[in-house]
């Protein structure tokens, strides 16, 4: 404490009143210039750049779909600064992507559009704290910890609260599927039974789930699509429950490559597979039942208990207060 006091006093005396302030400043832009610069020249180990070689001349005798990890677009503003939005490693940048995909966003520039979010969002949040401790400062008096807090605290905030949001998307978007799977089961086999291919069934449930369960209509609707485009029915299927991310759509997609393979009957298989569905959603249901009790344990005890006590001791208590109250004593 004494260290940080000298501090203080030391930069009051050299640059004034606003000298913790301008010291934070300078500190939290030299971090930010020190990360830029960081992310924009990375040192390269020899045998890791005789890898890359290798591997750009490998992929150079491919087609231009596989030279790159994205494809340039020049209508892309964000396209020059792609080099530190997107992660550079092909496989962070397929995670990346996957997550931005169970969240509902398709676009094959949504990775660096949110990168580029998240990197507004912190700076811009940094600024209006480094505003707000300066109008603090001169208001009132200030100690330099708080103006730390009250400077770099926001732009925290700003960098993570669009992860948080992504994934708080990604939870509900899963829930959502959960929950409107068994239906769309039932629909499907109503209309496998009917006498329609599986293909006819998918488009018909993506179309009547829609208005209940949007999130999992977009699934159906570009299976349905991927199909007709001509893409082979297996890939598209577990493509599918790969940007879901539910068990039950992954077994789902099993079953069905299982009754494609084998030659087995898809209407039987789907009658199996819905009525199991039910079953587990009536499970987690009686799950969800059995815990309510237990969560309300503490409310009950908090907002029940106490009135109780008074209502049933209160009377007594207050006679006996009044009984002894008439004999002199006093409480």
């Amino acid at each position: 404490m004494e260290l940080m006091n000298s501090i203080n006093a030391a930069l009051v005396s050299s640059l004034g009143p606003l000298g913790p302030l301008i010291a934070v400043g300078g500190l939290g832009i030299f971090l930010i210039l020190l990360t830029l610069s960081a992310m924009m020249k990375k040192t390269i180990d020899p045998m890791e750049k005789l890898q890359r070689s290798l591997k750009a001349e490998a992929e150079a005798r491919k087609s231009t779909k596989s030279q790159a990890l994205r494809t340039a677009d020049r209508a892309d503003k964000l396209q020059k600064f792609a080099t530190f939005l997107e992660p550079q490693n092909e496989s962070e940048l397929s995670a990346a992507r996957l997550t931005m995909l169970r969240a509902g966003y398709r676009s094959k520039n949504a990775v660096r559009t949110f990168h580029a979010v998240q990197f507004a969002l912190g700076l811009g949040l940094l600024a209006v704290g480094m505003v707000y401790s300066l109008i603090l400062s001169q208001t009132t008096e200030v100690g330099t910890r708080s103006l730390m807090l009250y400077t770099l605290l926001p732009g925290a905030v700003g960098y993570y609260l669009p992860k948080q949001y992504i994934g708080k998307r990604v939870k509900k978007r899963t829930e959502e599927i959960i929950n409107g799977f068994p239906d769309s089961l039932d629909m499907m086999l109503v209309c496998v039974e009917a006498g329609q291919s599986l293909d006819q069934s998918i488009v018909r449930v993506s179309k009547e789930i829609r208005a209940g369960y949007p999130a999992l209509s977009e699934e159906f609707e570009m299976v349905a699509h991927e199909i007709k485009a001509g893409k082979d029915r297996v890939t598209v299927l577990r493509d599918m429950s790969e940007r879901c991310g539910v068990p039950d759509v992954s077994s789902f997609v099993t079953v069905l490559i299982q009754s494609a393979t084998f030659g087995t009957s898809i209407a039987e298989a789907l009658r199996v597979f819905s009525a199991e569905m039910r079953d587990k959603r009536v499970m987690r249901a009686e799950e969800k039942a059995n815990k309510l009790p237990t969560k309300l344990t503490l409310g009950t005890m908090m907002f029940t208990v106490p009135p109780l006590m008074i209502i049933l001791i209160g009377p007594s208590i207050h006679g006996i207060a009044t009984t002894l109250g008439g004999k002199g004593t006093h409480f």
